[in-house]
């Protein structure tokens, strides 16, 4: 019995970590046509979200199967406890990713000027998101206290882009709807970054059993 319930374990760290590669797969299109709108790869990204989508129907079909067939206990119960929280995280960055491509495809592309900050925070938010996985996976409570701290990198990324969609509002008002546009882009990143620290969170919860609190 115990090995059957070792082996689903080890099935979800697997499925999770698929999903967590989707994500940051989907995350990295958003950046890449930043530069260029390619309409083949905005499509991707959607295709990336319907995948997302449907892998978090399976593992939460695996996790309740674990819960109501196996009845884990402890820290078993925990970990699986925590899967379920973080694949709804996870799919949120799914639908973020779109909403961002979305976005560039009625914008177009972006001068390199324009794009490389927004690049740089995508780029953040991936070590997010893949720390915060592999974090689960091998049960690493420093990383996933790394991967919380790292948020304050991503929060601080958004403050200056804001700052500089402000000045370039107040030089140029022609500019405004551009502008707006590329702050929705940088708050979608914000957004993902939070996901990123919410499952980093829930790592933590699997290891040690103590959730944080909503004021901290």
């Amino acid at each position: 019995m115990r090995n059957h319930f070792e082996e689903q374990l080890e099935k979800l760290n697997v499925e999770l970590m698929e999903m967590g590669a989707l994500c940051e797969q989907a995350i990295e299109n958003t950046y890449k046509i930043l530069d260029n709108a390619d309409i083949e790869m905005i499509k991707d990204t959607r295709k990336k979200e319907a995948l997302i989508d449907h892998k978090e129907r399976e593992i939460e079909n695996l996790c309740f199967e674990l819960l109501l067939r196996q009845q884990p206990v402890a820290r078993d119960l925990r970990q699986v406890s925590a899967a379920l929280k973080m694949v709804t995280d996870m799919e949120r960055i799914g639908d973020q990713a779109s909403d961002i491509a979305e976005i560039v495809e009625t914008v177009g592309a972006l001068e390199n000027s324009v794009a490389q900050p927004l690049e740089d925070m995508a780029n953040h938010t991936i070590k997010m998101v893949k720390g915060s996985v592999n974090a689960y996976v091998k049960a690493d409570l420093d990383l996933s206290k790394e991967v919380q701290k790292y948020d304050d990198v991503i929060d601080q990324n958004f403050v200056d882009i804001r700052k500089n969609l402000i000045d370039v509002i107040v030089k140029n008002p022609e500019n405004g709807e551009l502008a707006m546009d590329l702050l929705m882009i940088a708050k979608y990143y914000e957004r993902i970054g939070d996901h990123a620290c919410n499952i980093a969170e829930w790592v933590e919860f699997s290891i040690t059993g103590q959730q944080k609190e909503e004021d901290e």
